[in-house]
């Protein structure tokens, strides 16, 4: 069961002594930003965050997709006052609803309510990005300084009156001369190439900071985003238009493993903006081996003869998604070391204590499979929070406790992401039915037998629950399937001997 308690965010934060001051977060993304503003609640000051991209609104074609902030990540929102902000810019999620379109055109609308502690919503990652920098440019700029265009290049031990201290070298593509820090707190939420992580995997040799990789079948596809208008015609009368509210899975004619195809859309809010359709399939599929817009249009008329695609997909979107790289899910992974404290003489009573953290994807990262790769860091900076709370700020006994209890969570997670919903993608159609069969199974015997867990879906959203303790339920329910499935099996083949006896 979950530790988290309610916190005032009203709550004046403490006076700021030395040992709350200088931190260093590398990455802007999610993570990073909402770490920024936690501490700054907290009370610390000189906090720096460092992001590759140019500018706050800088705009990431292959990163245009959707999050799905639910009750686990809100618990961050919440104690930083932005849940009301979410709730405008956001399409609240109550019940899950999706317009299947066939090639030959029909449509059908599946419902599914899910008994969630509170409403998700859907946004985009830049919309979410951009709530997040707006709070710190509006409010916390006096503590936080967003630093654009820099990365990080190396990150160093250095020895000042005997007293080691961090060093982190960052360039840009604006000056020549490397920038250097010396923080008291270095944080790592620089993603699954993590230069932190890398950095603490040479300085520690006990192998926690080892990236401990789990095989999945979603892991290594291949994915674009290509612009659709928000409610683009659904046929060639342009009789119906798509909801801009709305999810869709649209799919493809062929079936050929190389060609099969599905254009899914999450629901938007703006309707001024394009609209993501997500083409995910396998990394030799026939799409990603197109080089012109004219080629890609082509191909997809041929691929979806139930939209008017050349009506509203614009020749120059059509070469840019030629020309994207487009993104690959990683493997699901983690490392169990979250953190690293430098050593501090005892006897010098005045040095603060230099640490380094790692959160969000530094530490796990997987596929969007359970859609809870920005919960999961928003919590990490939640309980990351709770235990700065216990310890008073202190990190010699705040970052080993956070690790000890994180830890678990982030391995039960990975773990989850591993199996929970992997062929949900249509990347190989008999198996997504046997999925999706096997989910609803599972599902009404849940709700007939207490000791079944639901799919994962049905639960992770809940904070209430630790991934870990979601783990734990899932082997217990896989290994009780499995003894059904052989009692099953054993008497069935027991009836067919006493038919052959008689």
């Amino acid at each position: 069961m979950s530790r988290f308690t309610t916190t005032n965010i009203h709550q004046q934060p403490p006076q700021c002594p030395a040992s709350r001051r200088n931190v260093l977060i590398v990455g802007g993304g999610p993570a990073g930003l909402a770490t920024a503003l936690m501490l700054a609640k907290r009370g610390w000051t000189e906090i720096t965050v460092l992001e590759r991209r140019r500018a706050a609104n800088d705009y990431e074609p292959d990163k245009s997709f959707n999050y799905l902030i639910d009750a686990r990540g809100q618990q961050l929102t919440d104690l930083l006052g932005l849940t009301d902000l979410l709730s405008k810019i956001g399409v609240p999620a109550s019940e899950f609803q999706i317009t299947r379109i066939q090639p030959n055109g029909d449509r059908k609308t599946i419902k599914q309510s899910f008994n969630d502690p509170k409403p998700a919503y859907w946004l985009f990652r830049s919309a979410f990005l951009q709530l997040l920098y707006q709070e710190i440019e509006h409010h916390w700029a006096h503590q936080i300084t967003v630093l654009f265009n820099r990365r990080c290049v190396a990150i160093n031990k250095t020895i000042e009156d005997t007293v080691e201290t961090l060093e982190v070298v960052v360039e840009s593509e604006n000056s020549s001369v490397p920038e250097r820090f010396q923080p008291t707190l270095l944080i790592g939420c620089d993603g699954i190439q993590s230069i932190v992580r890398s950095t603490l995997n040479t300085w520690d040799h006990s192998g926690k900071f080892e990236v401990e990789q789990l095989p999945s079948p979603s892991s290594g596809l291949r994915y674009k985003a290509l612009r659709l208008p928000p409610n683009f015609p659904l046929d060639a009368e342009a009789k119906n238009h798509a909801v801009s509210t709305q999810s869709y899975g649209i799919r493809g004619k062929f079936r050929e493993r190389r060609r099969a195809l599905s254009l899914g859309l999450l629901p938007i809010k703006d309707q001024d903006v394009p609209r993501p359709a997500m083409l995910i399939n396998w990394a030799d599929h026939q799409l990603w081996q197109l080089k012109t817009g004219e080629e890609v249009l082509n191909f997809l008329e041929s691929a979806f003869p139930q939209l008017p695609l050349r009506q509203f997909i614009a020749p120059q979107e059509a070469d840019r998604f030629a020309e994207s790289e487009g993104g690959t899910f990683p493997i699901p992974q983690f490392c169990s070391g979250l953190h690293y404290l430098l050593p501090c003489p005892s006897k010098r009573h005045d040095q603060s204590m230099s640490g380094v953290l790692l959160l969000g994807d530094a530490a796990h990262c997987f596929p969007p499979d359970i859609g809870q790769g920005v919960n999961s860091a928003l919590e990490d900076v939640y309980v990351l929070h709770q235990v700065l709370s216990e310890h008073e700020d202190d990190l010699a006994r705040s970052l080993p406790v956070y690790e000890a209890e994180r830890s678990p969570d982030v391995e039960g997670l990975v773990r989850l992401v591993q199996i929970a919903a992997p062929w949900q993608y249509n990347q190989a159609p008999l198996r997504t039915k046997l999925w999706f069969m096997g989910s609803v199974i599972r599902l009404g015997l849940s709700k007939l037998l207490p000791f079944i867990s639901p799919p994962i879906a049905f639960s992770v959203r809940d904070p209430q629950y630790s991934y870990r303790d979601l783990w734990l339920g899932e082997q217990r329910t896989s290994r009780i399937l499995s003894g059904m499935s052989w009692m099953g099996f054993i008497g069935l083949l027991g009836i067919v001997v006493l038919l052959l006896q008689h």
